[in-house]
């Protein structure tokens, strides 16, 4: 284990393409160095969002929708961002982030030393940069010893072992809290239940990749295509999928690896070095890549790196590039880490891969939050060793062959059906349409229209000002958002109905029980009155109907700022909800003030609107839309009919902390750390995520590291749980 618990686990992981108009340039087109300081904070916001639901895809739901190349720009741009703004640096912010929260399918489990990533490379020179990083921070004269191994594209696991046995095993989650999948774990050969020999550690954490191998993806996808069962789109998404059951039997049918590579909370520490450790692995039972290496230049490292890309297809299962470690573990301890990622670690990504084919049509998808997605459908070409016939057009922007700066790209060529085209795989996710061949362009190719009006269910699809996505505005009332909408609204920020969850949204909705958010508090009014019962339905007992409509009724009262979370406007998160929910009090009132906002920016709705500390313009924009749909507001009267609103609580003002901004941080034991902000918020506080100048005082529970040291250093108060609790009751 490292300084403060800390230890990483190797994954990357898909994101999206941003674009602008060509006749204006936006915040996100403009050069970090360029924008305004309120330029920056309105990215920052739009960023974290657009990177948190490609995080939730990816690590909840296993369907990632975009590539790693592009997802990596989308951080990469971000931590631009917050380096040329430290002040605009949050707890929400994704460089203090890893993964997604766990999806609350399984039991949560708490990673005694957090699960953190790497920093990427992408060119022989970011290499040579990051090990000329390492020589200057040790001051060495010359190329430290370093570990490089084959980056498997896998589910991270972490397996906690006590007294030699397996006590738990859980998924990264968010890097600090994730899944309880032992009863799963149980189920795979290469895990052992207990370590081999007689010095192993009291307690040890043994953490790396559950995968699949190519062989036994192929052979699984088409047993499931055969009885009708979900097809998985790659081998991670595959194994993701099998470990995440809640049959733990299906998990032992499905051909299931694991690679060993690193560790967590370790008691005493059998080796010296990152080797060592991988080869003692091996010895107490764990199954190691047997290309794991040690290199001794940057030549070596990157001769590595190209070997091993030459021999991509034929490894038999995925990887996605090559992780280089600094080897002497003292030395992994004096480098630490930065962020959300070690300094002696990186990972070097592999190129993409292309190929040309025909484009046959042009579909648009409607996502969860309305985004209208184009996708080419191709004739079917290999690319890299994957068959593919879909790929992503990103947006319309894309399609007329505009860039991310407002300029032409491809030479301003036009992507038309009938086109020649070269299709990319880019991180083995979701390949994309990079260019034209233009002189096999059909004469009678033309420009493609893009849709504005949904295609699924008719409401209009509005492009905000500064964006590049159009977007169906029928939140409540569109069937291509329906689902994931649903189980929005009833998730834990939400109105969190136990016994309601991902399974049940997808039941009710396929049988058409529940379509909207209003028939689930109808639900039983209409059970009562049908001939079919839900207690006619496979496992759907007398007291577990009862349980079901319980926590349905228990939920009929709910809190301002939960409904607004609850609604899914777009850019509205839990933060923001609260926000709006304090500023309006009342339903009524905030109903009544958006739409006044919808007569125009010169409004005195929409100036007060946007005047909210932390909404702005973009949130502003979002809201309006939602409320000028006229089908959102028949969905919203019905939803009102069944349940009532509780006013919002106001801040106070009258506190010892009003005003003050607070941070957070280390391990608390006095309340959770939800519980802190939530009280430290009703008296009137700001709870940041970072400290800073501006910080009034840090709150420092077990364990605090980096944020304790910069309160410290910038003589912000430090306080203990204790001294915070005794604060708070002076008034």
């Amino acid at each position: 284990m490292f300084p403060n618990g800390q230890t990483i686990s190797m994954t990357s992981k898909p994101s999206k393409t941003v674009k602008a108009k060509p006749k204006r340039r936006t915040n996100k087109d403009v050069a970090v160095e360029h924008l305004t300081h309120a330029q920056a904070k309105a990215e920052l916001v739009r960023l974290a969002l657009e990177i948190a639901v490609h995080d939730r895809r990816y690590y909840q739901d296993d369907a990632p929708s975009i590539s790693d190349a592009e997802y990596d720009a989308l951080r990469r741009r971000s931590d631009a961002i917050e380096a040329r703004f430290p002040d605009l640096l949050t707890a929400q912010s994704p460089s203090q982030t890893v993964g997604a929260q766990p999806s609350g399918r399984f039991a949560k489990v708490r990673h005694a030393a957090p699960m953190l990533s790497l920093g990427n490379a992408f060119s022989d020179e970011d290499v040579a940069d990051f090990i000329e990083r390492v020589q200057r921070f040790l001051k060495l004269d010359e190329v430290p010893v370093i570990v490089a191994e084959p980056k498997i594209d896998g589910l991270s696991l972490s397996l906690r072992y006590e007294q030699g046995q397996l006590v738990t095993a859980a998924t990264r989650g968010d890097g600090f809290e994730g899944e309880d999948v032992t009863a799963n774990v149980r189920t795979i050969a290469e895990i052992p239940q207990a370590l081999k020999g007689k010095t192993v550690p009291a307690v040890c954490e043994i953490r790396g990749e559950v995968y699949m191998t190519t062989k036994d993806f192929l052979a699984l996808n088409s047993k499931q295509a055969e009885i009708g069962d979900t097809v998985f789109a790659n081998p991670r998404n595959s194994a993701a999928g099998s470990l995440r059951q809640k049959d733990p039997s299906i998990t032992a049918s499905r051909p299931l690896k694991f690679f060993a590579y690193t560790w967590g909370e370790i008691s005493d520490m059998p080796e010296t070095t990152q080797f060592g450790m991988v080869k003692w692995m091996g010895k107490i039972g764990f199954v190691t890549n047997p290309r794991t290496t040690l290199c001794r230049s940057i030549d070596e490292a990157l001769a590595f790196y190209r070997g091993i890309g030459a021999v991509r297809a034929d490894l038999g299962y995925d990887i996605d590039g090559v992780v280089y470690k600094v080897d002497r573990l003292d030395w992994q301890q004096r480098l630490g880490f930065v962020s959300r990622s070690p300094r002696w670690a990186i990972a070097h990504k592999f190129a993409a891969e292309q190929a040309t084919t025909e484009l046959e049509a042009i579909d648009i998808q409607v996502g969860r939050t309305g985004a209208l997605t184009p996708v080419a459908r191709l004739k079917p070409v290999t690319v890299g060793g994957v068959v593919v016939s879909n790929a992503t057009l990103h947006n319309e922007d894309y399609i007329k062959g505009i860039g991310n700066d407002g300029e032409p790209i491809r030479d301003g060529v036009d992507i038309r059906v009938g086109d020649t085209v070269v299709v990319q795989r880019a991180g083995d996710v979701i390949p994309q349409v990079v260019s034209v061949v233009l002189d096999k362009r059909p004469d009678d190719a033309r420009p493609y229209k893009f849709p504005h009006t949904c295609p699924v269910c008719g409401s209009h699809a509005v492009r905000e000002e500064d964006g590049a996505v159009r977007r169906c505005t029928g939140v409540l009332i569109c069937p291509a958002q329906a689902v994931e909408r649903l189980k929005h609204f009833v998730s834990r920020n939400a109105f969190d109905i136990e016994g309601f969850g991902d399974k049940q949204v997808q039941e009710f909705y396929a049988d058409k029980l529940v379509q909207s958010a209003a028939d689930i508090f109808t639900l039983e009014k209409r059970d009562a009155a049908s001939k079919t019962k839900l207690t006619d339905r496979e496992g759907y007992g007398e007291v577990s109907v009862r349980n079901l409509f319980n926590a349905i009724n228990e939920r009929r009262r709910v809190e301002l700022h939960r409904l607004i979370f609850a609604l899914g406007i777009r850019h509205v998160g839990e933060g923001n909800a609260k926000l709006l929910a304090r500023h309006y009090g009342s339903i009524d009132a905030f109903r009544s003030a958006m739409q006044a906002a919808g007569e125009g920016h010169d409004s005195e709705a929409y100036k007060d609107l946007n005047d909210i500390e932390g909404v702005g313009e973009v949130v502003a924009d979002a809201v309006v839309e939602f409320f000028a749909e006229p089908r959102n507001m028949a969905a919203l009267d019905d939803l009102l009919d069944e349940i009532e609103v509780l006013p919002a609580e106001q801040a106070r003002t009258d506190t010892a902390v009003a005003g003050k901004t607070v941070v957070f941080t280390g391990t608390l034991t006095k309340f959770t750390r939800d519980e802190a902000k939530a009280s430290a918020e009703r008296l009137g506080a700001k709870v940041a995520g970072s400290v800073s100048k501006k910080t009034d005082y840090v709150v420092a529970g077990e364990s605090a590291g980096s944020k304790l040291d910069k309160a410290r250093e910038l003589g912000v108060a430090v306080l203990t749980e204790d001294e915070w609790l005794a604060l708070i009751e002076t008034r």
